[in-house]
């Protein structure tokens, strides 16, 4: 008869209680006890039937993730071991654990084997049999082994004291063996708290951003695990009190007889060496800011000096000019805003230029901005500048005439053409001085003082809800009108003169004199253009001159072109005082007949811009006010031909 057909299998409860210590199958895939034994049940004083089928985290409470990283590497290495769990017993007291562990069953099994011991009572066994072997080894040899043992710790401190580095070695399971001074600084913990800790889990658990770091992707392990050394550059690691600092180290296998049994790790706090990367970094930024912004101002300058700028002083003797010059000394040393008013060609620019080059921010640059040129959809990309990829076509980072202008002055040409919907992000800059590139959430801060200019009446735009109120009286702090050359017609000869002499130079022909009869041609005549129109006039005839000037001004005998009489009746001007209503008929009548004359075209040589001695921009900003269509006029040159 076969004895062993008698003899029942051993089933799970009946094999782990045969076990000599504490013991628990645990279900790591479902978190349950699939067995306990008595000596688990005696140390935690429970029955051991209680603890089958509940959640092994139940009884580490405040370790639940180091008891699932512990079974992760487990089930990863087929066993484990631990010191760092502690378990309360039913009384209250709690108990410090060393705890082996294995995995039961085939490959994808999720079931582990812990067994538990209670520390302390290990010490006091462990104790127990150093006493008796050191009883009968006695006690001379057990003095030797310690001096010899105290002699090789003493060198070894010393060498670990003198390193800058962190340095910490680990066994073949991961388990710290030792680390020095600078270690413990840096981590924060103590040399008898790391000791046989699973140093991985314990400063080494999660990346940067806290997702988890699986131990099998650690390169440390994977030192002595594939025999080879690893240099990592830039990692983590967690201090005791769960603050993370940026690390590199080099991970050394330690061999025995060829075969790994741990790893040396040296490792340094690079936080000093990436704050001083981040700070040139910065530093780098700035200067290639700076470095662009001094381009701009640069390639603004040298457009300014290249630009034909009519004149460069104020010249005249009349009462009108002296008062401007007044008001220009009283207001330059402020900086106040000045808001300067007049018709084109008056020399609006010219009084802005002598307002910034009499005041203390004459070192830094004048930026112009012609405000009727700039498209309503660049508005806010011209005054404030955008950052690369704000909108389809922004390449680059691009400074704004106002961060150009910081120190400086900013001179608001045609400010009347800001559109209104506009005209409130200008105000916030001019009361604030803090503005915003486009697609950047950052605040800048300047310095700027602000002239404006404009040919039209912004106190009766206001009134009709075109100009904003709070934007006009923040611009008009100080007003100046620049003159029409009608009402300073004692300054004609002076600056014909002028023009003359630089004409002649500017075209190399010989000197030509300004007869009696041409100051009172030049003085008879209206001058709509103003300066400008005198000094076109003045270059044309140098360039058609035949060794004298022939002057031929609209309404001037020879001329071709019709009169002013010609024109659509209205009161001639004839010295005596205009109302401002006759003034604008007879602006609108002149814009008539030059598009008349020139067939409706506004730009070219022959255009109408021309013809009136102004730029194409202000005359189409003209056109725009009256309600001109150009193109009304193209039939009208036809029937003049004929």
């Amino acid at each position: 008869m076969n004895t062993q057909a008698n003899i029942a299998p051993l089933t799970t409860t009946s094999w782990i209680e045969h076990l000599p210590e504490a013991a628990l199958l645990v279900d790591a895939g479902r978190d349950l006890i699939v067995a306990a034994n008595s000596a688990m049940g005696r140390m935690i004083g429970k029955d051991r039937r209680s603890l089958t089928g509940t959640p092994c985290t139940h009884l580490f409470t405040d370790q639940r993730p180091q008891l699932i990283a512990f079974t992760e590497e487990t089930l990863f290495r087929s066993h484990g071991w631990s010191r760092d769990f502690m378990i309360k017993h039913r009384d209250g007291h709690t108990l410090e654990l060393e705890i082996s562990s294995s995995r039961v069953g085939e490959a994808e099994s999720q079931n582990v084997l812990l067994l538990l011991r209670d520390r302390r009572q290990l010490r006091t066994l462990r104790e127990r049999h150093d006493a008796n072997h050191y009883h009968r080894g006695g006690l001379l040899e057990w003095r030797r082994v310690e001096e010899l043992f105290k002699d090789m710790e003493r060198e070894n401190q010393l060498i670990l004291h003198a390193v800058g580095e962190g340095i910490y070695g680990v066994d073949a399971e991961g388990r710290t063996t030792f680390a020095n001074p600078a270690a413990e600084r840096m981590l924060g913990w103590r040399i008898d708290e790391l000791m046989g800790r699973v140093i991985h889990r314990v400063v080494h658990h999660s990346h940067e951003d806290g997702s988890l770091y699986p131990l099998k992707e650690c390169p440390i392990y994977a030192a002595f695990r594939d025999a080879s050394v690893k240099r990592v550059g830039e990692d983590w690691f967690w201090r005791k009190d769960g603050t993370g600092f940026p690390v590199e180290y080099t991970s050394t296998p330690i061999l025995d007889n060829g075969h790994p049994v741990g790893a040396v790790v040296v490792f340094r706090d690079i936080s000093p060496r990436l704050q001083a990367q981040k700070e040139l970094q910065q530093a780098l930024e700035e200067v290639e800011s700076l470095k662009h912004r001094l381009e701009m101002e640069n390639a603004y300058l040298q457009e300014e000096l290249s630009a034909e700028y009519h004149f460069h002083e104020i010249f005249g003797q009349s009462e009108a000019i002296k008062a401007i010059v007044r008001r220009i000394g009283m207001v330059a040393p402020t900086d106040a805003n000045v808001l300067i008013t007049g018709e084109s060609g008056t020399g609006k620019e010219l009084i802005a230029r002598a307002i910034h080059q009499s005041s203390t921010r004459r070192d830094r640059p004048l930026i112009r901005v012609n405000c009727a040129a700039i498209p309503k959809d660049l508005f806010e990309s011209e005054f404030f500048g955008h950052i690369k990829g704000a909108f389809t076509g922004a390449v680059s980072d691009r400074v704004g005439r106002f961060e150009l202008a910081d120190g400086g002055t900013l001179f608001l040409d045609e400010v009347g053409e800001i559109p209104l919907e506009l005209q409130g992000k200008l105000l916030r800059v001019l009361q604030d001085q803090q503005f915003e590139r486009v697609g950047e959430n950052r605040t800048r801060a300047v310095d700027v003082r602000v002239i404006a200019a404009t040919n039209r009446d912004l106190k009766a735009e206001v009134q009709d809800k075109t100009f904003r109120e709070d934007l006009y009286f923040r611009l008009n702090v100080f007003p100046i009108e620049s003159v029409p050359l009608r009402r300073r017609a004692e300054d004609i000869p002076i600056l014909a003169r002028e023009f003359l002499n630089r004409a002649c130079q500017k075209f190399n022909r010989a000197p030509l004199m300004l007869r009696e009869r041409d100051v009172e041609t030049l003085k008879a005549y209206h001058w709509p253009g103003n300066v400008r129109e005198l000094e076109n006039v003045i270059e044309r005839q140098v360039i058609t001159a035949d060794g004298k000037l022939d002057l031929d001004l609209p309404g001037s005998e020879g001329s071709g072109r019709p009169s002013a009489e010609a024109m659509p009746p209205a009161r001639h001007f004839d010295g005596e005082l205009m109302t401002e209503s006759e003034l604008r008929d007879l602006e609108k009548r002149n814009l008539i007949r030059a598009l008349e004359m020139s067939g409706g075209r506004v730009f070219g040589d022959d255009g109408a811009a021309a013809l009136l001695g102004i730029k194409p921009t202000t005359l189409s900003s003209r056109l725009k006010k009256w309600k001109l269509e150009p193109k009304m006029f193209q039939d009208t040159a036809t029937a003049l031909q004929q």
